[in-house]
């Protein structure tokens, strides 16, 4: 039975390129590209990273903490083209390593299950991207009339 629960979160302008994004528990991140940290494609990125990177860290590590646990996301960026700006062939590298033993053993086994759980199922965030979930604009002042 599907399920559906909203999630809800706002922006404001700081100045010139710096913006706050605020969730409902009242949490806030500092992004932009005058912000010195983080720009938007780059927190897509981080976005699809912590959730598959959660879905993994949690099937993988029950028995055991990883010696090192490291997930790097790349992109192509596409600009000028027909599709106007896009990222295509996005990529995650999972570099995970646990100690030896059997219980090193049974986290090693269970790294593919968890990279195709998070892939095919758990990770809404991936999976939104994968599947072009609808984005509608609505201006709120109505100012186009």
């Amino acid at each position: 039975m599907e399920e559906t629960s909203e999630r809800t979160v706002s922006l404001r302008r700081e100045s010139e390129g710096v913006y706050v994004a605020t969730n409902a528990a009242g949490a806030e991140l500092t992004f932009g590209h005058n912000s010195g940290g983080f720009g938007s494609v780059e927190l897509l990125l981080v976005a699809i990273l912590g959730c598959s990177s959660t879905d993994a860290d949690v099937m993988t590590t029950r028995r055991v903490e990883p010696e090192h646990f490291e997930v790097t996301a790349v992109a192509d960026k596409v600009s000028g083209g027909a599709d106007g700006a896009i990222l295509r062939d996005i990529r995650l590298t999972f570099d995970l390593r646990f100690p030896e033993g059997d219980d090193g053993d049974k986290a090693r086994a269970r790294v593919g299950a968890a990279l195709k759980t998070a892939h095919e199922k758990t990770c809404t965030v991936s999976r939104t991207v994968e599947h072009g979930a609808r984005v509608t604009f609505i201006d709120a002042n109505n100012y186009d009339g």
